[in-house]
Order: structure tokens, then sequence, then C-alpha cells
């Protein structure tokens, strides 16, 4: 029994770790927009479970592959970082062999929960990996580094949408747009936090490329584009009133956002990340629901 016990907790402090390097908690923010693509294509057709389930395995085994892929590619400039030394790879808590072999694991997961949803699906798999692990080296050279992150997650709920319907439909589109653009606004204000370590690397962020302070206004452009896109996806689906009025409440929380971190209190950042950008997908989701159901 103490030789089980002993396994069990190897096998659970390893998933910790894991977990820690690709940031499981932060699934918060694709998971609900993809979620509220299945909502609004139950509307176009009957949506069984076991589709929403292997929505749910493809988003987390894609994510995983992706942070994961992403850790490994930034190894050397997280071992630099003082920010980032101590994660799980740079510190040597993780091997990059052993980071190589989850990264393979969840990418077979995601191409076999792809081809669970329809054969369209399937095709589009191994693009979709490959444009999510394209991301990891974008900072190398372009500063729409941050768009084409936002980009990368707003295939969510694109996807979601094409695997239930096999169609396509311009409010999802909006909707992965709006998507888009939150991700790349917050960002955008995430990077502010290694404005230094960015110019001395030679890495194109825009707060090391245009100056924290222009940065943080193109991320309040961003989050205004946002919340229009999220607006446009309202008369496609002739939604409730409720709908707007959570978007009018995203729009607030953009607005706190924007106005806590400046050029001055960066050390803000964590804040309107895991108390502000953390529930806007959530409100979006439980708007879109409402939406539908009072409808």
């Amino acid at each position: 029994m103490i030789h089980i016990a002993g396994i069990l907790r190897s096998v659970m402090e390893t998933g910790v770790r894991y977990g820690r390097m690709i940031k499981f908690s932060h699934s918060v923010f694709a998971l609900p927009f993809a979620l509220s693509a299945v909502v609004l294509a139950h509307g176009v057709q009957p949506v069984r479970v076991w589709d929403v389930v292997w929505i749910l395995v493809a988003m987390v085994s894609a994510r995983s592959a992706a942070m994961g892929f992403n850790r490994i590619a930034d190894v050397a400039f997280d071992g630099r970082n003082p920010r980032t030394a101590g994660r799980e790879l740079p510190s040597g808590k993780l091997s990059v062999q052993a980071t190589l072999r989850f990264v393979s694991f969840f990418s077979v997961l995601f191409v076999f929960s792809a081809s669970m949803l329809g054969r369209l699906c399937l095709y589009f798999s191994v693009p979709v990996l490959a444009v999510l692990f394209g991301y990891s080296y974008t900072k190398r050279f372009t500063r729409f580094c941050h768009l084409y992150l936002g980009f990368a997650i707003s295939l969510a709920p694109l996807g979601a949408w094409i695997a239930l319907t096999d169609s396509f439909s311009p409010g999802v589109l909006f909707l992965s747009l709006g998507l888009m653009a939150h991700i790349a606004g917050f960002d955008i204000i995430y990077a502010c936090q290694d404005t230094e370590f960015d110019q001395r690397e030679g890495l194109f962020s825009l707060p090391a490329v245009l100056g924290v302070d222009a940065a943080l206004r193109i991320s309040a452009l961003l989050h205004l584009l946002s919340v229009i896109c999220f607006l446009l996806v309202h008369p496609f689906f002739d939604l409730h009133w409720l709908y707007p009025a959570a978007v009018g409440v995203i729009a607030l929380l953009f607005t706190i956002e924007n106005a806590i971190v400046t050029p001055g209190r960066l050390d803000r950042i964590h804040i309107a990340f895991f108390h502000i950008n953390s529930v806007i997908g959530v409100i979006l989701f439980a708007g879109i629901l409402a939406g539908k159901v009072l409808r």
C-alpha cells in the first residue's frame, strides 16, 4: 500500500508540474468562447453530447500541445529572463525530452479528437497545430506577434462551429475576431513586463519596439475593436437583450483593465490578468447562453 501511495503521489506531482508548465488554469480564456459557439450552433442543428465532449478534448489537447511546444522553443530565453527563470524547463524541474513526449501525446490526441468530429476537422487538424506551434517563433521577427497569438486562439470558436454545422457563419466570424482582438490586446499588456529584456534580446514585442506607452494605447484600441465585434454577433443570431448587456459589462471590464495598467504601474498587470481578464470569456458565454435560452 505504501508503494502504491508513493507511485500515486509521484504521478500527481508530475501532473502538477506539467499543469504549471502549460498554465492549465488559463484555459478559461478560450474555452468559454468555444462553448459559446456550441450554444449558437445548437440553434442551427441539435448538438450531441459526444460532440461537445470531443470539442472539449480537442481544445484542451491543442492548447496543451501548443503551450508545451512554446516552452521548448523559448527555454533559452526563459532561462535568461529573471521573471521566467523559475519555470519548469529552465529550472530543470522538467526535461526537454519529457516535454517533447508531452507535446507529442497531446498532438496525437488533438488529431484523434478532430477525427471524431468529422473528416473536415481531421483535414484541418494538422494545419491548426502548425499555426499554434508557429506562434512560438513570431516574437523573433515581427511586432505583430500579439495579433498572431490572438488569431491562433480565435480559431477555437470558429473550429467548434464548423465541427458542429459543417458550414460558415459571419456571426461566428465576428465572435472569433472579437476573441482575437481581446487576446492580442491583453498579450500586449502582459508583454510590457518584459520590455527591457525583449529589447536586450532583440525580440519584437510591441512594448519593446514602440515603447510601453504606445503599446498600451494600441491595446486599448484592440479592446474597443473586441467590444464592437462582440456586439456585431447580436444581429446574426437575434439574441435576447441580456447579451448586449453582457457585452456592456465586458466593455466596462476592458476600461478598468486599461485604466489600472499604466507605464508607471505595471505591477498591476497580475490584477488585470487574474481578477479582470479571466472572467471576460465567462461573462460572454453567460450572455450568449441567456440570450439563446430567453429567446
